[in-house]
């Protein structure tokens, strides 16, 4: 969780900003906290919006209102839940362009990057569309004489999460279809930096027929995350963010008797071994480093080149660097119609935060080969634009080496074997993705046996599971009971109930006798 700006909203703004609601009982929800936080356009760097900030009433509210649509969506028969899915997974097919260009509008990432987080979000929703065989239950017939054994899974009941804002649709898809289609009901917190998406699919929800309740809405800070946190009625949190705010999500909603989902933070490697296709890798390379601006934790920011193949990569990236659009992503703005390949970073604040670790990668000894700091794109100077950026020999001991700095700089690192490369890789702190690119398929077997990260790509730089697997990595980049989606999602949203049941044989024991009748 980043800094929040909060004001009072002056009343000059007030009146020609508009301020950003909660979604509650199935509507829009205005709010009297007098409590927001700016929207930003980060290709211009205007406020576009204010956002509001929960108090502790409005809290309440959303978690009461859920609570009551959790009393009537649990009861829905799995039929009529699964029929509103599917409306809902047409209705998103239909109009997910609109979506894109919210995302785009709020977040900067160019509008095919958002089709692409949207599309990704979408296998979720079409994963939890066949969620009756994932509830199912089991049964174990006469386990002792007469005595059958057999399991239910039942909802939980208000479910919390919390998204970041780098995803501000695909993240919240990771959980909201499977935790619906399992009967409960949702209270979405999202990033205050790009609200406007949940309620765009909060807003779809209810066209597709979903009752009141069952998706809310709730719009804040540290207040509304701590209210879901701690409050008696939810039963779960699913957060994804900085592994810092993971791990106190995890402790805090922990201490409280809920079960957590918690993703963190990454420091994603590429190993290169001597026999790879450099083109392939450099290509690899710029995709997954530069692509979102940086700002997903799947990126790879260290490429561990294992000599002597650095200088020849490295030449290759330069080249791919130098054809790369940086520009406004929304749609029809850029001169020529031709969408740029990256967007500007989410916020003045954040794009500082990626410069100062430059500016300790140079401090400790790295070589700046192509520098993004101070980049502008005409026309838009009040942008938080940051050029791409390629950093060689970063010392392993730098805070821009082990520390996650969600951007679009990519470091490489020189090593002298395989074996060098891979303790780099386990010994770090994180364990979220990681990639191999080799044509030996004993290196790469060996590498996805040996390595300790719970997302490995063999020559595929950002390896996000598809719905029906699972997501989530080791060590400080997971804290929690579940991954996220998968065949983990639909167990973390249900609990389980065995049932051992006996009936009495009415011709031993008496009772009521259905034998045809016969005379004495």
């Amino acid at each position: 969780m980043t800094t929040v700006e909060t004001t009072a909203a002056p009343a000059v703004e007030a009146t020609a900003v508009r301020v950003i609601p909660h979604w509650i009982d199935g509507a829009e929800h205005a709010s009297t906290s007098g409590r927001t936080a700016p929207v930003y356009n980060p290709a211009t760097g205007e406020v576009t919006a204010h956002v509001a900030l929960a108090d502790q009433a409005e809290i309440d509210a959303a978690i009461a209102s859920a609570e009551r649509g959790y009393q009537e969506w649990s009861g829905y028969s799995i039929a009529k839940r699964q029929a509103v899915i599917f409306s809902f997974r047409e209705l998103l097919n239909s109009r997910k362009r609109e979506l894109a260009e919210i995302i785009t509008s709020e977040h900067g990432k160019v509008v095919s990057d958002a089709m692409g987080e949207i599309l990704r979000g979408q296998e979720v929703v079409e994963l939890a569309c066949g969620f009756p065989h994932l509830i199912k239950g089991a049964y174990s017939e006469n386990v002792s004489t007469g005595i059958d054994v057999y399991s239910t899974k039942q909802p939980l009941g208000v479910v919390g999460i919390i998204s970041p804002f780098n995803f501000p649709a695909m993240v919240p898809m990771w959980f909201f279809p499977i935790a619906i289609a399992a009967g409960n009901a949702v209270v979405l917190k999202p990033s205050e930096k790009d609200p406007s998406a949940a309620l765009w699919l909060a807003a779809l929800w209810k066209e597709a027929g979903l009752p009141d309740g069952v998706f809310t809405v709730l719009q804040g800070d540290k207040l509304a995350v701590d209210g879901l946190l701690t409050s008696p009625v939810v039963e779960s949190i699913s957060f994804v963010g900085s592994t810092p705010i993971a791990q106190y999500i995890y402790e805090t909603a922990s201490r409280h008797g809920k079960r957590v989902q918690a993703l963190g933070g990454a420091k994603n490697h590429m190993l290169v071994l001597p026999d790879a296709d450099l083109d392939l890798v450099a290509d690899s390379a710029v995709n997954a480093g530069y692509g979102a601006a940086g700002e997903r934790c799947m990126a790879i920011s260290v490429v561990l080149a294992v000599e002597p193949v650095a200088d020849d990569l490295i030449g290759k990236i330069q080249d791919r660097i130098a054809r790369l659009r940086i520009g406004n992503g929304a749609a029809g703005l850029e001169p020529d119609g031709v969408e740029p390949d990256m967007g500007p970073l989410i916020t003045g604040i954040h794009r500082a935060k990626v410069s100062e670790y430059v500016d300790i990668a140079e401090a400790d000894g790295a070589d700046i080969v192509v520098d993004g700091r101070g980049f502008q794109v005409d026309g838009h100077e009040g942008g938080f634009f940051f050029g791409p950026t390629l950093l060689d020999r970063v010392p392993t001991t730098s805070r821009a080496y082990t520390e996650e700095i969600f951007g679009p700089v990519l470091s490489i690192v020189r090593v002298a074997s395989y074996d060098e490369g891979l303790e780099l890789i386990n010994s770090g702190r994180f364990g979220n993705g990681t990639a191999i690119f080799t044509n030996d398929g004993g290196a790469a077997r060996r590498f996805q046996n040996e390595v300790q990260v719970g997302m490995i790509g063999i020559n595929v730089p950002i390896p996000v599971p598809v719905a029906y697997h699972s997501f989530g990595g080791w060590k400080k980049s997971l804290f929690g009971d579940a991954k996220a989606y998968g065949v983990h999602g639909f167990d973390f949203f249900t609990r389980e109930k065995a049932i051992t049941s006996r009936w009495l044989d009415p011709a031993t024991h008496g009772g009521i006798n259905l034998g045809f009748p016969q005379n004495n």
